[in-house]
C-alpha cells in the first residue's frame, strides 16, 4: 500500500513540476490596499494547496492519534481482564458449603444442624409483632 502512495505522490510532484515550468510568470496579488505580494504562479498554487491540505492532514492525524489511544486502552483492559481470569482459574476453589451465604447476618436456625427458637426475634413478624 505504501508503494501506491509513493507512486501517487511522485506523479503529483512531476505534474506540479511540469505546471511550474510552463507557468513561471510573475503575478501581483493585492492583499490589502497598500500591501501587494508579487510572486510566481507556481508558488501561489503551492500556497493554495498547502492552505487546503494542512488543516485536513492535521485533523486526520489527531483523529488517528485519538483512535490509537482508545485501542491501546481497550487492549490494556482486555489484557488485565484475561490475567485476572487466569489468576482466578489458578487459585484453589473454595468448597461450595463454605462459600454459600444466604444473608449477611447469621440467624439462629438458618444453618443446618441448628434448631430454630420459636420465640426468638426471627419469628416476630409472623404473627404481627406478638399481639
Amino acid at each position: 500500500m505504501k508503494i501506491l502512495r509513493t507512486i501517487l505522490w511522485v506523479l503529483v510532484g512531476i505534474g506540479f513540476l511540469i505546471f511550474a515550468i510552463y507557468n513561471w510568470q510573475p503575478v501581483e496579488l493585492r492583499l490589502w490596499q497598500n500591501l501587494v505580494l508579487e510572486t510566481k504562479v507556481p508558488v501561489l498554487a503551492a500556497m493554495a494547496f498547502l492552505a487546503g491540505f494542512l488543516p485536513m492532514w492535521a485533523l486526520h492525524r489527531s483523529v488517528v492519534w485519538g483512535l490509537n489511544r482508545r485501542i491501546r486502552a481497550l487492549e490494556t483492559s482486555l489484557k488485565n481482564t484475561a490475567m485476572a481470569r487466569q489468576r482466578e482459574a489458578q487459585s484453589p476453589a473454595l468448597p461450595v458449603a463454605d462459600s454459600v451465604v444466604d444473608s449477611p447476618v447469621d440467624k439462629p436456625g438458618t444453618k443446618s444442624g441448628e434448631v430454630a427458637d420459636p420465640f426468638g426475634p426471627a419469628d416476630a413478624g409472623a404473627d404481627g409483632g406478638g399481639k
